[in-house]
């Protein structure tokens, strides 16, 4: 019986002493930070339908607070105001570039308070470079810069992961803005 009881209280202490080895390795080792697998930066530009610009506009307003109206947007931070777009993609600036691609979703104002937008929408690529298509969704705080999620992807983007940084590259009034759009996937197939 004592012989048993010695081997009972070795093997607890063994168990013990590794459990708190392993543990102690597990806090000295971390995870390196994850590198993008890719990498791209693309603008998208927004012109807005005002009642004058239908030729050149490619987004307009669906929906609309009871205050508001379907050419204009409302006051109080656009609050209430869902725009649907299809807008031109480039690798530069000019909106006159060459477009490599599509912008296709919506955004929506969902603050009284404070302007701030929600995104859904996909880049469809149609080009030597690129095939298939990104999906995005997210808040937007209409900071600076601000971030949001990569969720998906089709074609050269299957089932990608990862972060778009937007920045707003240029306004005018609220008919046009320009995005410049920064995006690392770590996820890439």
């Amino acid at each position: 019986m004592g012989a048993t009881r010695f081997i009972e209280t070795l093997v607890l202490s063994l168990l013990l002493l590794l459990s708190g080895s392993s543990a102690t390795q597990r806090k000295k080792t971390r995870a390196a930070p994850r590198m993008p697998c890719k990498q791209m930066v693309f603008y998208f530009h927004d012109i807005l339908y005002n009642g004058e610009n239908a030729k050149n506009a490619t987004s307009a307003i669906v929906g609309a607070p009871a205050w508001g109206n379907r050419t204009i947007l409302a006051g109080q931070n656009h609050f209430g105001n869902v725009v649907v777009f299809d807008d031109p993609i480039t690798l530069d600036n000019n909106l006159l570039s060459i477009p490599v691609g599509r912008a296709q979703g919506f955004y929506l104002y969902d603050r009284k308070d404070y302007f701030t937008a929600w995104l859904g929408f996909s880049f469809f690529f149609n080009s030597t470079q690129h095939r298939g298509s990104i999906t995005f969704a997210g808040a937007d705080p209409l900071n600076k810069t601000r971030d949001i999620s990569v969720i998906g992807g089709t074609g050269d983007f299957f089932m990608a992961r990862g972060i778009a940084t937007l920045m707003t590259d240029a306004v005018e009034g609220d008919v046009y803005f320009r995005l410049q759009v920064y995006i690392k996937l770590f996820e890439c197939w």
